[in-house]
């Protein structure tokens, strides 16, 4: 079975997070204080830490003709779970810094792919594969 994995990350509102993520992301929460909030991101434990000052870092590399930021956190999913919640970013109104698409067609590596901004300016991308076989395909 695999692991999950722990990721904290600065925000510059905790109000703004658990709207984004609870409301949004549909990540239920765990536990907080009046600094942080423990975050369930498809099984994963995300920690979003009060930082004020905390601005988002701007850079990006080109892949398959996107500038991708860098840097980004996310998750892979089944395509049905990513379908379904590039439907719920897009009901909400979130603006895609990469709509939805599907990355490399017909090559090795094919994923549909997504990313978005968290209100503190976080870039997350989420993915999946038809063929999950294509993760770490070369």
């Amino acid at each position: 079975m695999l692991r999950p994995f722990h990721l904290a990350f600065p925000v510059h509102d905790l109000e703004a997070a658990r709207a984004f993520y609870g409301g949004v992301l549909g990540c239920s929460e765990g536990r907080s204080s009046d600094s942080w909030v423990d975050f369930d991101l498809f099984g994963h434990q995300i920690v979003a830490h009060l930082d004020p000052a905390a601005r988002p870092v701007a850079g990006a590399n080109q892949v398959d003709g996107h500038d991708v930021p860098v840097p980004h956190f996310g998750v892979v999913l089944t395509m049905p779970d990513w379908e379904a919640l590039a439907a719920r970013v897009e009901a909400a109104d979130i603006r895609f810094g990469i709509a939805p698409y599907v990355r490399f067609k017909g090559q090795v590596g094919e994923q549909a792919t997504m990313f978005f901004r968290d209100p503190s300016g976080n870039a997350l991308e989420f993915k999946a594969f038809a063929d999950d076989d294509m993760l770490f395909a070369r």
